[in-house]
């Protein structure tokens, strides 16, 4: 292993019952801002994501399209590998719950959970969401229905099962949560957690009938039964590690305080179910869960019935005309015009108006601006002598706002940086380098040199967030030299 200090971040694994939505290149996004900037830092990062790919709703949908529910959920699997790429996601590693090492890591849970006195076998009768692929008690209903999959018929599971004693983990939990301050990000969602738990805690059920529902990893000494999808899901974040592979790497990677990006739907498996199988095994707990909001478009959820579904691949070709870099654009979109922690609206007029005004008329007609100052009037990066800084701090690469990475802020870090390419904008503007270049080269050879050495300097910052954009830039300055084209075209 490296010398580095370890740092292990995740996103949730995507269930592969759909085609990739915004929301989880939003996810995966902000997770490979973290890990860039970490490497940046100087540390060794693991940086995971996968497919979840068990459960009833896979086996219905796959069903439904009369193929075999492996080569439906490997079709998807492709899908989101794909999308990885086409983000420019950095140096991951992809776990898929139906990989042969993710089926054992399961099973081995299970075993400890078990051998623990943690598990054991009951009927009951529930409330059943398919579409969660969790049990509702009739609080969270609304109108007999999923508040959150409505158009989803709620089903009623009479039938013996094995639980999970999630009961016996109030006091373990709340203890956890009390000596971790900053468990849960952000503080209003541990909140919620907090009281969830303080309400008192039901055991949950771990496992489907195999004759009702077949796709899943099977239970240890019982093939009548097959593990609930969330007690296998939930699993991967360690089984991409190689655990319980003793000389495997999860002893070096528990130690990189593990994060956790995932969507407000998922807090309670997340910071609750998912902390609980960790103490019943004996294993760590998490060190951060970071809790996205949800991303909304005209004021209303997503939804093909409305049109008003919007998905990456398809923003990424609508601004392939324009620029050699529509990830970045994407990337920008999904960091800037989004909050860090709650809701977010966006459409496709508000993506390109944040184009516009960001990215083609700010970004990219600044470095035009600068670049065609330097190459006309001979100037070089390195003939910045310093003094006159901006407002903001001197540049100390990487991150002059470490708190907003620290806490997981990205839309304020990445609001902040632009607002300097803003500041660079007004500074040319005030001293018209321009005009002054006829009355007092001299002086007008500083302020270009100013301005070469500030947008150098914002480009480190910028590469977390914008990687390509950010070279092009730093490549443009170093070898003095005018765009080509446009860094970021006008809209047609």
């Amino acid at each position: 292993m490296s010398d580095k200090k370890p740092f292990y971040i995740t996103t949730t694994l995507p269930y592969v019952n759909s085609d990739p939505h915004i929301g989880f290149a939003m996810e995966i996004i902000r997770a490979d801002v973290i890990a860039r900037w970490k490497r940046a830092q100087g540390y060794d990062v693991f940086f995971n994501t996968g497919t979840d790919e068990h459960g009833a709703k896979i086996y219905q949908n796959a069903t439904a399209q009369g193929v075999s529910v492996q080569t439906y959920v490997d079709g998807y699997a492709a899908t989101f590998k794909e999308l990885t790429k086409a983000l420019n996601i950095s140096d991951i590693h992809f776990i898929r719950t139906t990989d042969e090492k993710h089926v054992q890591a399961a099973v081995e849970m299970w075993k400890r959970c078990y051998d623990n006195g943690f598990i054991y076998k009951k009927t009951y009768q529930t409330k059943y969401c398919v579409g969660c692929e969790l049990n509702k008690t009739d609080s969270e209903l609304e109108n007999g229905k999923c508040p959150i999959h409505p158009n989803r018929e709620i089903e009623l599971i009479d039938e013996e099962n094995y639980f999970f004693k999630f009961s016996e983990f109030q006091k373990p939990l709340l203890d956890f949560y009390a000596s971790h301050s900053d468990f849960v990000i952000p503080d209003f969602r541990f909140n919620e957690i907090k009281s969830f738990i303080e309400r008192g805690l039901e055991d949950f059920s771990i496992s489907r009938l195999k004759s009702k529902m077949s796709w899943g990893v099977p239970v240890p000494g019982d093939d009548d039964h097959v593990m609930y999808v969330w007690f296998d899901a939930l699993t991967s974040y360690i089984s991409t590690l190689d655990w319980p592979d003793e000389a495997g790497s999860f002893n070096y990677w528990k130690e990189g305080a593990p994060v956790q990006y995932c969507g407000k739907d998922n807090l309670r498996q997340q910071s609750a179910m998912w902390q609980a199988m960790l103490m019943a095994s004996g294993l760590p707990n998490s060190r951060h869960i970071v809790i996205n909001g949800f991303i909304i478009s005209g004021g209303q959820k997503m939804s093909k019935s409305i049109g008003n579904v919007i998905n990456p691949f398809d923003v990424l070709e609508m601004f392939k005309e324009v620029t050699d870099y529509p990830e970045d654009v994407l990337r920008f979109i999904l960091l800037h015009e989004v909050p860090s922690f709650e809701d977010g609206d966006i459409t496709i007029d508000s993506i390109k108006t944040a184009y516009t005004a960001y990215l083609a008329n700010g970004i990219g007609n600044l470095t035009n601006r600068i670049m065609k100052m330097a190459t006309t009037y001979g100037v070089l990066y390195t003939d910045y002598l310093g003094g006159g800084e901006l407002d903001e701090k001197q540049y100390n690469y990487p991150g002059v706002w470490s708190k907003d990475y620290e806490s997981f802020n990205l839309n304020s870090a990445i609001k902040n940086l632009f607002g300097t390419f803003a500041a660079l904008d007004v500074y040319i503007q005030r001293e018209e380098p321009f005009k002054k270049i006829k009355l007092d080269e001299s002086e007008a050879k500083k302020d270009v040199a100013y301005l070469l050495h500030h947008l150098l300097q914002s480009s480190y910052e910028l590469e977390v967030f914008l990687p390509k954009t950010a070279i092009f830039i730093r490549n443009c300055v170093h070898e003095n030299k005018m765009p080509e084209k446009p860094l970021f075209a006008r809209l047609p």
